[in-house]
């Protein structure tokens, strides 16, 4: 089995010696290639996840786990850590699982995971691994059951009588009752959710511990109904104060089912890949941060909403170009702050006087501050060691010499340490919070 881990907008040129971790076979990049090429991240021309050149594959923003038959490859996010080279991915690996955990609102214990899993194990293998560590304390404490609803014909009542039925069926029968009532069963949607999840991970999984853990899961769930995860009823699951320990488990088989993770069985494309779009999961894991961080601030964020629309045809009067700002924190109704968050590397400004930052992204957020009516703008950006200084604040400008501020922000994502308390006091500092009081004031 040939594996190999880069890290994003890296290249992993093509070698014949296939125990060289610095290069690949070209027969496997060409099964790995086929097989990103599949990915709905893939885009239009088969190029979203990988480029397929003639020397090298290189990878572009999008990491996680594509694997094909004989040979895998994992792309990792490219995060300044201070650790050896030699544990620098598995501290990488760390860090993607924290985000991927608040970027959709779930606990994740690794706290039986060792430094040796974190630096064996793909990104994939590791989340297989919380899933089924988890599953299996969850089952010990016992298996979910709610009333299931049965209509019956019987000799004997059960429940109460289905009286249209009973008059229209058995009118001349009546040894027969047509019966209604509920009976305690473990074959509902939630336990037929995990079920699935075992099902699709016992058949990627190479790991030996977790194949076992998976293979002693699915005799738990030998008596539940199997169900093709395009039909699980997901709209089913109830969670109440007796199973809400289940809701960290559903988000990660939602994870694990999801599109995010494909499966191809049709020729070189046989595989499967488990991929994310960095900028897509920047954006969740900054916008959950923020949600904690004003927590009993007054202040509140609202993820992809605003939808305003630039313009409006004068015939139709219909609306053109619609808005969905990242970030909009509001205060009593009103817009305070928008943040649009880019995964991207900035430049320090004495390289670029621009400081790295796009003149699309600037006329976007002009954009905004006229739709939206707010005097504070922010671009935030990871951090990284080509900046000076530390996270916070890395330029000010105000927008044609007004009052309307653009803020170009970094945070740094290899910290997980008060990362809440730290988003508060330096992206929601003062100029918010006067904002607020203004507000507040105006109401009274």
């Amino acid at each position: 089995m040939i594996r190999r881990t880069i890290l994003e907008w890296e290249k992993l040129p093509y070698g014949r010696d296939a125990s060289d971790p610095a290069t690949i076979p070209e027969w496997a990049a060409d099964r790995i290639a086929t097989v990103a090429a599949a990915s709905p991240l893939a885009g239009q021309g088969g190029t979203g996840v990988l480029e397929h050149g003639r020397r090298a594959l290189r990878a572009r923003g999008v990491v996680g786990v594509i694997a094909a038959e004989g040979c895998a490859l994992e792309i990792l996010p490219k995060i300044d850590l201070p650790e050896t080279a030699a544990r620098k991915d598995a501290a990488v690996r760390r860090r993607l699982i924290h985000m991927l955990g608040a970027a959709l609102d779930m606990r994740i214990d690794v706290g039986a995971l060792t430094d040796l899993d974190w630096q064996s194990d793909t990104i994939l293998e590791i989340l297989i691994r919380i899933f089924s560590d988890k599953l299996a304390d969850a089952v010990r404490q016992g298996m979910p059951r709610h009333y299931v609803g049965h209509e019956e014909d019987l000799r004997a009542l059960r429940g109460s009588m289905d009286v249209v039925r009973q008059f229209t069926r058995h009118a001349v029968n009546p040894s027969r009752l047509s019966c209604r009532f509920g009976e305690l069963s473990q074959d509902i949607a939630l336990n037929q959710i995990m079920k699935a999840a075992v099902a699709r991970l016992l058949c990627v999984s190479r790991s030996v511990r977790n194949q076992r853990q998976l293979q002693e899961l699915s005799f738990t769930y030998a008596d539940i109904s199997n169900v093709q995860p395009d039909r699980l009823n997901w709209e089913g699951v109830k969670l109440d104060r007796t199973n809400r320990r289940w809701s960290d488990l559903l988000a990660l088989a939602r994870l694990l089912l999801s599109e995010r993770f494909q499966t191809s069985t049709s020729g070189m494309a046989a595989g499967f890949a488990l991929l994310f779009d960095m900028n897509v999961l920047f954006e969740s894991y900054i916008g959950q941060l923020i949600r904690r961080a004003l927590a009993g601030s007054g202040l509140h964020a609202s993820l992809q909403g605003g939808r305003l629309y630039c313009l409006t045809e004068e015939e139709t009067g219909r609306p053109v170009f619609q808005t969905k700002p990242d970030i909009i924190i509001r205060a009593s109704g009103d817009v305070v702050q928008i943040i649009d968050t880019k995964w991207k590397r900035i430049a320090s400004r004495l390289d670029d006087p621009k400081g790295g930052v796009s003149q699309a992204d600037v006329y976007q957020m002009m954009a905004y501050g006229q739709l939206y009516d707010t005097p504070r703008l922010t671009l935030l950006y990871p951090h990284h060691d080509g900046l000076p200084g530390v996270e916070g604040r890395q330029a000010q400008h105000s927008i044609g010499g007004g009052c309307i501020r653009l803020d170009t922000m970094s945070f740094n994502v290899a910290s997980g340490k008060d990362a809440v308390v730290r988003l508060r006091s330096f992206l929601l500092g003062h100029g918010t919070q006067e904002r607020v009081r203004n507000v507040a004031a105006s109401e009274e």
